[in-house]
């Protein structure tokens, strides 16, 4: 996964480029400002009109702020909402706005030139951008705005509509002033590890900021006006207190409010059984060309999904989860943890992968182990996880990471699922780190899903060398697993779901059924064929849910099947 960060500028030269950009667009471009009224509607529908009552205001889902507007399209109707802004004749403004919906219209008529449009070219996952300029003509000086659905198709939701140009005297929107401090902060829901912590809305807050001991733990965001701690020591007393913000800034924080856990810890409620044979998928929090996926939208074959990744944080070894809502479409995480709720209840286990490409989670002493089991058991209890999956592509110390395994069982008990899925290069010898591991937890180890991909040629179990993309490096190195002491109900064949998920050894999911069967039937092997068969192969692997999903999901509607039919 790639994070790309923004180089920062130094100051002088920010400043400088600045001044120069603005001698260069001259004084009407500073003068510009936004000349639509309520474009945030956070005022509900003031200064908007909508033809035949088809408008409403919503505070979900929104963009930005507490209020949005949804319309609905009606026979004949096509849901229309406008209005009137005043302008300065011969002057260019830039219309925009954020939608949701299919073919939304963003339009100005009456501008004196040519009138404007744009839409959206039908359906989109979450909020999309529609923007597009007029020039008013050498007398205008109103002009009305607008946007509407279409015929036939369901409700659309528009937010942050702006109409930027020229002051035309009509007035704008005030400011945003920061908000006051919430009041009424209050201590509920008290367990051993959690409790809950509400407070009275403040009407123009976009969110709230939550400091626990003077520490800020938490954002809040949108309209909700209490979130659930969790992660806790229990009988331990806390001092919370809650500000909000919104564009202008941070406002004062609340009085503070002391909450106290419980004495007793039940641990989280016991998770689904894995099946015999398991098909695992791992499953992408960010947006990089496959299909953008709610876990509701993963395909019933996985038993298995790793939610990835986990994101470190600056205390030694522990991690945290952000859920990229932005980059999934406005995915909130009420509706991921409902979604987890939902497929645990179909008997599927959602697990939180540790790692991948970028990861730099450490694990070298004690102490950055029992953060890593104190932090990923607390995202367990709030976001409902069933376990966690190792895919550190950096090594890892098998004293520290056992440690903390086995830390992390102790909490959670005996449903929690524990994966790995090591690079090929791992998994050569006993006596790497990964494999050390394995050995050294196979009492609580669930499956180790070894990745088929990106390693050039390798070893067999036989000594010869086998090149990636054949059944033959499929299954001479997974007997590498199974003879070196890991249960054959611990071993999985880890494989891209298209081509483009991997730089290399992407195979077709022919393949993969292939060396199942060598491995568990002796039947459709290669060159290379095992002495012996281990019919209690757990299954298989893929990277990710998301490229299955691209490609139509060939290859879970051809693996998975074969999967759950091993003997």
């Amino acid at each position: 996964m790639n994070r790309i960060r923004s180089l920062a500028l130094p100051i002088a030269v920010t400043l400088a480029a600045g001044a120069l950009s603005a001698l260069a667009a001259g004084t009407a471009q500073a003068a510009d400002v936004n000349v639509a009224r309520n474009g945030g509607f956070e005022s509900g529908l003031a200064n908007w009109s909508c033809t035949g009552g088809t408008g409403a205001s919503v505070s979900s889902p929104v963009y930005a702020g507490s209020g949005a507007l949804k319309a609905t399209p009606a026979g004949q109707d096509n849901a229309r909402c406008s209005q009137t802004v005043t302008v300065k004749p011969n002057s260019t403004y830039t219309l925009s706005t954020q939608v949701q919906g299919s073919y939304v219209y963003l339009g100005a008529t009456g501008t004196g030139t040519q009138d404007v449009s744009t839409w959206t070219p039908g359906s989109g996952a979450g909020w999309q951008k529609l923007s597009t300029t007029f020039t008013t003509g050498p007398s205008t000086t109103q002009v009305t705005v607008y946007t509407h659905g279409w015929y036939g198709q369901p409700a659309y939701v528009v937010d942050e509509f702006s109409v930027f140009g020229p002051d035309g005297g009509g007035g704008t929107d005030p400011g945003p002033s920061v908000p006051g401090a919430p009041a009424g902060a209050a201590v509920s829901g008290q367990s051993a590890n959690a409790l809950t912590l509400s407070w009275n809305a403040v009407g123009s807050a976009a969110g709230y900021y939550v400091y626990q001991d003077g520490v800020r733990v938490r954002t809040v965001t949108g309209g909700a006006a209490s979130t659930q701690i969790t992660g806790l020591a229990a009988s331990t007393s806390y001092s919370f207190q809650v500000s909000a913000y919104n564009a202008a800034g941070e406002g004062p924080k609340s009085a503070p409010v002391t909450g106290t856990t419980t004495g007793t810890d039940p641990g989280p409620g016991p998770g689904p059984a894995v099946p015999k044979h398991a098909l695992t998928g791992y499953w992408q929090n960010f947006n990089n060309g496959a299909t953008v996926q709610r876990i509701s939208d993963v395909s019933a074959q996985y038993d298995i999904i790793a939610v990835s990744f986990a994101d470190a944080t600056t205390t030694p070894g522990a991690i945290t989860f952000n859920l990229d809502s932005a980059g999934l479409g406005g995915y909130t995480v009420a509706q991921f943890k409902a979604d987890i709720a939902a497929k645990k209840a179909a008997g599927k286990s959602v697990i939180l992968s540790i790692g991948g490409e970028k990861g730099t989670i450490t694990v070298n002493d004690s102490t950055s182990a029992n953060n890593l089991a104190n932090s990923a058991y607390a995202l367990m209890q709030e976001y409902g996880f069933t376990g966690i999956d190792i895919d550190l592509e950096n090594g890892l110390n098998p004293t520290y990471m056992t440690q903390a395994l086995r830390s992390l069982s102790s909490k959670a008990g005996s449903s929690l699922v524990i994966t790995m899925a090591p690079q090929t290069i791992d998994m050569q010898s006993t006596q790497g780190g990964y494999f050390k591991t394995a050995l050294n937890i196979k009492d609580i180890l669930t499956v180790v899903n070894m990745q088929y991909y990106n390693s050039g040629s390798m070893n067999g179990c036989d000594g010869k060398v086998y090149s990636q993309g054949s059944v033959d490096f499929l299954t001479a190195l997974a007997c590498i697993q199974l003879e070196g002491g890991l249960d054959p109900s611990q071993v999985g064949i880890g494989v891209p779901a298209s081509p483009s998920g991997a730089g290399s050894g992407y195979v077709s999911p022919t393949i993969v059924n292939n060396a199942l069967d060598c491995l568990t039937r002796g039947t459709n092997c290669g060159s290379f064929k095992p002495s012996k068969t281990y019919p209690g192969l757990r299954g298989a692997m893929t990277w990710s849910t998301n490229w299955d999903a691209k490609a139509g999901s060939a290859w879970s509607n051809s693996v998975g099947p074969k999967v759950h039919g091993l003997p």
